[in-house]
């Protein structure tokens, strides 16, 4: 069989191997290592892409070009490249640029949703921090947050990679500070705490943070808090989303209000699992009056006030359950100490940011808000 698939029986005219030593027994240009026919579908594998089976240069675009029309159509057979396949659409856990699947936006764009599709687009102005996880780009030989890469992660909206908090970390130099005012809203990895500050009795610094995307797993599980006795709520008021992976909960001997949580109602498969055991008995800590706010719905809730129910009961005022939802006749203002830039407070107004395709140049006006500068301004 080896020697029929060797180039050295196959005729002159074909581009690569073969299955006899006649014209009509070339494989076809895609294959790779040979075939058992002339077709695309008969190779034994492919040198591009695999679509459904046949070996492609590359797989069907979103757009074709109509010669009739001289104008780009929507192309109803797209799809993406998933490795060395074609997927009418991406898994769940990945992101689609262009016409592919990736585990990450490039740095000149930002992910987004739409029509229930995650998908890369340029950012209009500066891009929301991505920042790189543990064991991930600049962090690829760390094992844990510490001290020496603490600051990275100051103000970073995503986490492309995982945040894993070990004791070699949280017990080694004195952790900054700073971390408490993550912005954190997204981690596409796993988040992995088995160590955790003593002064620190929940896990607040995440209430920012909506998506665990599972992209990476860490033996096959998401959301791992293992033997901290300290937390005793989690707090994790924003999450929405596991989007793949396990959580496994255990042996937190003064964690409350994990059991009112209805995990399954964040899955996005029906593959993931729950395994929460060993943590403070939950008639304890309703003795201790560690239950859920009276205006949190049987949703649950991620920690104690009104602040941290999954859904409410009666009305809701931001991110906060109320009773009612009379609204009253007061107007508060809120102000920046500094400067306002779009809905952020900034300290002073952005002088030549990079942004998607050119420096970023902005002044304040007398209302203390930052305005662009006029496109022919090269320096403000």
């Amino acid at each position: 069989m080896c020697s029929v698939l060797t180039k050295t029986v196959c005729a002159e005219q074909c581009d690569g191997r073969c299955f006899g030593p006649y014209v009509s027994n070339c494989c076809h240009r895609e294959c790779a290592g040979g075939c058992f026919g002339p077709k695309d579908t008969d190779c034994f594998a492919c040198t591009n892409f695999n679509d459904s089976g046949a070996c492609v240069t590359q797989c069907p675009q979103p757009f074709v070009y109509n010669p009739t029309t001289f104008q780009l159509e929507h192309n109803p057979n797209a799809k993406y490249t998933y490795g060395a396949f074609c997927v009418k659409k991406c898994p769940h856990n990945f992101v689609v640029d262009h016409s592919s699947c990736v585990k990450a936006c490039p740095s000149n764009k930002m992910e987004v949703e739409e029509n229930h599709i995650k998908m890369c687009i340029p950012c209009t102005d500066i891009c929301p921090k991505m920042c790189d996880g543990i064991g991930t780009g600049s962090l690829q030989t760390a094992q844990t947050v510490d001290s020496s890469n603490i600051e990275m992660f100051v103000n970073c909206t995503k986490i492309n990679g995982n945040l894993i908090f070990l004791i070699t970390g949280i017990k080694g130099p004195l952790l900054n500070n700073r971390f408490v005012a993550c912005l954190l809203t997204a981690s596409k990895g796993y988040l992995n705490i088995q160590s955790w500050p003593e002064n620190m009795t929940d896990l607040g610094v995440f209430s920012n943070l909506v998506t665990i995307g599972g992209r990476t797993l860490y033996s096959g599980i998401s959301l791992l808090i293992l033997k901290q006795r300290w937390i005793s709520s989690l707090k994790f008021q924003s999450l929405k989303e596991i989007s793949a992976g396990n959580v496994y909960m255990t042996n937190n001997s003064q964690l409350c209000f994990y059991n009112t949580v209805n995990w399954t109602s964040l899955f996005r498969t029906s593959t993931q699992r729950v395994l929460i055991k060993n943590n403070r008995d939950p008639r304890e800590c309703t003795q201790q009056r560690m239950v859920c706010d009276p205006l949190c719905s049987v949703a649950g809730c991620w920690g104690p006030g009104p602040d941290q129910c999954l859904s409410c009961k009666y009305f809701s005022r931001g991110k906060t359950c109320v009773k009612t939802n009379l609204i009253l006749y007061v107007i508060v203002k809120h102000f920046c100490l500094h400067l306002k830039d779009g809905p952020n407070c900034v300290e002073k107004c952005p002088d030549g940011l990079q942004g998607a395709n050119s420096f970023i140049f902005k002044y304040a006006e007398t209302n203390n808000e930052c305005h662009p500068c006029h496109p022919n301004c090269t320096q403000g």
